[in-house]
């Protein structure tokens, strides 16, 4: 679980947009710029070398709410 605290100043430092947190993939998403980065052991990797390419499935659902 990552601290509200720390989830609200972060940014995406590729779009500087929001990140969203998925606690069952232990990742913090950014769908301006389509990465989801890695949360390991409880601390955020935010380099875009290590970040996931979200699916256009991904995105289409995130769209769609």
């Amino acid at each position: 679980m990552l601290d509200k605290k720390l989830l609200s100043i972060l940014v995406c430092p590729v779009s500087k947009g929001p990140l969203e947190y998925n606690q069952d993939q232990q990742e913090l998403i950014c769908y301006a710029s389509g990465l989801a980065y890695p949360v390991r052991d409880g601390i955020p990797v935010m380099l875009e070398g290590e970040a996931r390419q979200l699916s256009l499935a991904e995105r289409e659902a995130h769209q769609a709410k």
